[in-house]
């Protein structure tokens, strides 16, 4: 162990640790869960400390030595060199203080050894030299929105687009594929597989247009504004050259909050943001329900499609296959769902000019925008390529299914229709066969009407 010293006295800290005394009393203070920040979001926070590093050099507040030891130090914190040394568990400090000190003192303890320092020596300091012009109060935010947009346009928008077009394709496929629509659970008026996929693929292409237009409000930065939003210890121009500098460093179009103290008092974009999460994970939750149903049996249910069989499904029923990549997604969605109620209640507790729940809002929206990204890439691949359409089962349910005298409304009357839709059902017959039977019209044009392509035509406009 070592000894390292903050403001409120000593504290013994592992020797190899790059972290120091506020991240050990962190460490002590919350032994809550096993939940750490992920990848992408110790990414944002040394994106952040190395642009706001290159900013201080130019503007003169940190020595440009010092400046540059930082500024390797933090890209290797954006490239996970150093993911070990970030420690804290989510549960903490609400406005993330604690994990903004992890970063500022695992920075600067690295970037003392690159300056030929004894860890601990503060010849690079945590707090004046790393986290300078700046406050966990405006990094954490900046690091949730800068972590976001990175997850959404790098992963799972390119997800939502390939899921999109992999039902798209499914739909061209299986067009000429007539089938018995179903509302209620219950048969209904005819329709095409094809057209039941290209509904599939137009919520997941909505979902993705709803996650673009709610990235938007990410790409704004609290960062400039920091202890409460008023920018005190930022020197002028400090937020706008960083911010320029991690839109340069990461090719998205960041750009200074025009209110830090909305930025910083209110989390709405996040809400916002997972919220339209939480409408992909209803959508996706639908279309892998649905085909779980569409592929019932293979014997005794609905079994109009076929999902690829990947594993066995039993451990005492020897032969069955389930659809677990369907299940897969709909405990995805489900977690999703969840996690969008925690944002939620988090982003109603800002009190005055902060939130105080913070870690806990960065965790779940990212970890939303992970499991959707990776469920739909299994989804796309293991499942929705390789779904078989049963057409001649497809077929003899749909000849079986007593709704299609729907049809035949316009030309002999509800009250006829009832009549042999009745009889039919009753007798366990045709719609056809009992309506010739009946003669409610000339066989040619009853043929003519209960010619089921053109019951499924429409649905679509232009």
């Amino acid at each position: 162990m070592r000894t390292e010293r903050d403001s409120m006295g000593e504290v013994q800290v592992p020797d190899g640790a790059y972290y120091g005394a506020s991240t050990q009393r962190a460490v002590d203070n919350f032994p809550i869960s096993n939940l750490r920040f992920g990848r992408t979001f110790i990414w944002a926070l040394g994106l952040l400390k190395a642009s706001a590093a290159v900013t201080n050099k130019a503007n003169g507040s940190v020595d440009a030595e010092i400046a540059d030891a930082i500024i390797r130090a933090a890209e290797e914190v954006m490239e996970g060199d150093l993911d070990d040394h970030f420690v804290l568990d989510i549960f903490q400090t609400g406005s993330g203080t604690s994990t903004n000190m992890n970063a500022n003192e695992v920075i600067a303890n690295r970037a003392t050894e690159i300056l030929g320092g004894e860890l601990g020596s503060k010849l690079v300091h945590p707090n004046d030299h790393v986290n300078a012009g700046q406050s966990s109060n405006d990094t954490i935010p900046t690091a949730i929105h800068v972590a976001a947009v990175s997850g959404i346009e790098g992963s799972l928008l390119p997800a939502l687009d390939a899921l999109c077009a992999s039902l798209e394709a499914k739909a061209v496929e299986f067009d000429d594929i007539l089938k018995s629509g179903r509302t209620h659970l219950m048969d209904a008026t005819p329709v095409r597989l094809g057209q039941e996929f290209g509904g599939y693929a137009t919520q997941v292409r909505n979902g993705a247009a709803r996650v673009r237009s709610v990235t938007r409000e990410l790409l704004e930065l609290a960062l400039g504004g920091t202890a409460v939003g008023t920018g005190i210890n930022a020197p002028d121009g400090f937020a706008a050259a960083t911010i320029a500098e991690m839109s340069r460093r990461s090719g998205y179009n960041f750009v200074e909050a025009p209110n830090h103290f909305e930025a910083q008092a209110a989390k709405d974009a996040v809400v916002s943001a997972s919220g339209a999460l939480k409408t992909v994970a209803v959508s996706l939750f639908k279309i892998a329900n649905d085909l779980r149903w569409l592929s019932s049996g293979p014997r005794t249910g609905i079994a109009e499609i076929t999902l690829p069989s990947l594993q066995p499904g039993s451990s005492i029923m020897p032969g069955k296959v389930n659809p677990v990549i369907a299940e897969m997604m709909m405990q995805v969605s489900s977690q999703v769902i969840g996690n969008d109620a925690a944002v939620t209640w988090g982003g109603a507790n800002g009190n005055f000019e902060l939130n105080v729940m913070m870690p806990l809002m960065a965790h779940n929206l990212l970890e939303s925008i992970d499991l959707l990204a990776s469920a739909s890439n299994v989804m796309r691949e293991k499942m929705v390529d390789g779904i078989e359409a049963n057409g001649d089962r497809a077929r003899w349910l749909l000849e079986q299914n007593v709704i299609i005298i729907t049809a035949l409304v316009p030309v002999i009357g509800y009250d006829k229709s009832a009549e042999v839709a009745k009889k039919a059902f009753a007798e366990g017959r045709g719609v056809r066969e009992v309506a010739l039977e009946l003669g409610v019209l000339p066989e040619a044009e009853l043929d003519a009407a209960l010619d089921l392509r053109p019951m499924t035509e429409g649905g679509v406009v232009g």
